[in-house]
């Protein structure tokens, strides 16, 4: 039986918040400490690694060049981080908490449990995780009420999109607190209004990667042929119009409707095996093999400056298009 949710927490004032905790400073993690800073924040981290500090860093000297293109706050400063190995030091006087642990799911529980210990009374508290629904990792916490899913999509300096949802006994005034700070914040935000396994974007992310993976494991296609396929081809026309758009013009005048009439028969052709192939050694090694190749020299750091560049770009031309059409 569903729980009724309490009434919802007395959180801060969005416009007094100063202090953001970071919990879990990996890819994710610091790349959301790399943009509360950007936005005029004082970050406190928290990981229990002790390479966490160096690593946060360097992140951060590294997407600060294209958060700087995109545009700083007054006051943004990327040295007014501190990284803990204590909890209670990170979260104390934090006014919003960000948890970016591994996806574990008993970690998840018990970590998220220990800081809404330690969190002063209302404070949110956000989890990044990219799959697990907030009622089964709310579990063990005392107050369930203020904990929320607010997964980003990496890099989450750069990529505006949050998907916000509460669980079972997530209150509705945090789940509505978290999507004001969010949008406060600069990011496009999608306010769910269901759990679902995945949430949104990772479910349609998943179907095509699994079907990527089933065309490498047959030998019918190369990651390189892969990748351009998207690059070259649908990934042109969805940063201004997703793929329900895109094949609402593909009906011509008749939109939409036009589309579902004449190719809805077509949805049940076996072009697509949306269950994931055994992920065997072979399969691996050659889509391993491919993107080393499809890298051809190119280091990670390299690959990661590209793509952000190639974002900036996007993201400017688009913002660009919209004001125009305003």
């Amino acid at each position: 039986m569903s729980t009724v949710p309490t009434p919802a927490p007395d959180a801060p004032d969005p416009e007094d918040v100063t202090t953001i905790a970071c919990v879990g400073i990996g890819t994710i993690g610091g790349g959301w400490a790399a943009y509360f800073l950007a936005r005029g924040y004082r970050v406190q981290a928290w990981d229990p690694s002790p390479e966490a500090g160096e690593r946060v860093r360097a992140l951060i000297d590294a997407a600060w060049p294209a958060l700087t293109e995109l545009g700083l706050a007054e006051n943004a400063d990327p040295r007014n981080i501190t990284v803990h190995t204590d909890l209670a030091e990170a979260l104390d006087g934090a006014q919003f908490v960000q948890e970016s642990a591994p996806e574990v799911l008993e970690m998840k529980q018990q970590l998220l449990a220990e800081i809404d210990a330690l969190a002063a009374d209302g404070v949110v508290i956000a989890s990044s995780t990219s799959g697990y629904s907030m009622t089964e990792m709310a579990v063990r916490a005392a107050h369930p009420e203020r904990l929320v899913v607010g997964h980003p999509f990496n890099p989450p300096y750069l990529i505006p999109l949050v998907e916000v949802v509460g669980g079972e006994a997530t209150a509705p005034g945090a789940v509505a607190w978290a999507s004001d700070w969010y949008e406060r914040l600069g990011k496009s935000v999608i306010t769910m209004d269901r759990e679902v396994p995945g949430f949104i974007a990772n479910r349609l992310q998943e179907a095509l990667w699994r079907e990527a993976l089933h065309m490498v494991d047959n030998g019918e296609a190369t990651v390189e042929q892969i990748d351009r396929s998207i690059t070259d081809g649908p990934g042109l026309r969805w940063p201004l119009q997703g793929p329900m758009l895109t094949f609402h013009l593909a009906g011509g005048t008749g939109g939409m409707a036009h589309m579902l009439d004449h190719f809805g028969p077509s949805l049940k052709s076996p072009w697509t095996r949306l269950e994931a192939p055994e992920l065997t050694e072979e399969l691996r090694d050659a889509v391993v093999a491919g993107c080393d190749e499809e890298a051809d020299g190119r280091t990670v750091p390299d690959l990661v400056a590209e793509r952000d560049r190639a974002i900036i770009a996007v993201r400017t031309l688009i913002d660009q298009l919209r004001a125009d059409a305003a």
